[in-house]
């Protein structure tokens, strides 16, 4: 998941749906923001595919089930770890710190190009360089 979310990350949100995903690299003006439909289609795509194969539990169901666990650990440590948007949860965790930061260089940049450090939870060593 963490490659198919880095693949459309930077070709999908940075391209053609920057017009939803750019409210994330603005000042928050409220608690909720455009990029926050992605989350809720997502979440759709994902029930759907858990719903239409629940009595075989084949490769659509287990589709789901890991867009809804990867969206679950998303929401943890981009949301609420990385992003502050629940106050209560820290960490000195040098792996959480990584994804802190390179999540951070990420955001250097509030435009649609010259993005750098499009993944979540795989952190390069080259982008911490920086």
């Amino acid at each position: 998941m963490e490659c198919l979310s880095w693949f459309i990350h930077k070709y999908l949100f940075h391209g053609p749906l920057w017009f939803l995903h750019k409210s994330h690299h603005q000042k928050a003006k409220s608690f909720f923001e455009w990029n926050d439909l992605f989350a809720a289609l997502f979440a759709a795509l994902s029930l759907y595919l858990m719903y239409i194969d629940r009595h075989n539990f084949g490769y659509r169901f287990f589709i789901g089930l890991g867009i809804t666990l990867y969206g679950m650990i998303y929401f943890v440590v981009h949301d609420w770890f990385v992003h502050q948007r629940f106050k209560t949860f820290k960490s000195n965790n040098t792996y959480l710190q990584a994804v802190r930061k390179a999540h951070k260089i990420h955001h250097k940049n509030r435009g649609k190009k010259e993005g750098k450090a499009f993944g979540l939870l795989f952190v390069r060593k080259t982008v911490l360089k920086n």
